[in-house]
């Protein structure tokens, strides 16, 4: 990357969601603040901004990476994916937001939208994760309201469904 001025904003070009984007940023705007206020991409959510909690958790290129520690700037000519991009279609929810819906995998939803999207790129590396592996990776997000139970719940019936492995009667319901 070749070396910015302060002060001045830089073009920003990059996919977001599937589809070409471009954008302004100065050198020091955050990412997360860049998606939110400048995209209205409002589902990256702005936590600890220290890296901990995973609220702000994004795809860049098809690795979860923490918003709040990325630099906009940095995105230029990569491939973002935010939790907007995990639905088909505005009116469906995707196989794994269905599966939080069916087993009550969130309640106040801070936290949701970077567990899964981390959830999303780990289920793409690990499409048979048994339970130790899930809750392994789920320690690098925080959620203070569901135990966590219920998201790994979720997590491993997004697996099996996108693997095949659920009866077509379970996948309908």
């Amino acid at each position: 990357m070749s070396r910015l001025q302060a002060g001045r904003r830089h073009p920003v070009r990059f996919s977001l969601n599937g589809k070409p984007c471009t954008g302004e940023a100065e050198p020091r705007l955050l990412l997360t603040d860049f998606l939110r206020h400048q995209l209205g991409m409002t589902g990256t959510h702005v936590g600890c901004e220290h890296g901990v909690c995973g609220a702000c958790t994004v795809s860049i290129d098809g690795a979860p990476s923490r918003a709040c520690l990325t630099l906009a700037v940095q995105i230029d000519g990569c491939d973002i994916r935010t939790v907007e991009g995990l639905a088909p279609s505005p009116a469906r929810l995707g196989i794994l937001q269905s599966a939080f819906k069916r087993n009550h995998a969130l309640q106040c939803g801070f936290c949701t939208a970077g567990i899964l999207m981390s959830l999303d790129c780990f289920l793409r590396d690990h499409p048979r994760p048994d339970e130790a592996a899930v809750r392994d990776f789920l320690s690098g997000h925080l959620c203070r309201c569901t135990g966590y139970a219920p998201i790994v719940r979720a997590a491993l019936e997004a697996a099996a469904e996108l693997a095949g492995d659920l009866s077509k009667e379970k996948s309908d319901a």
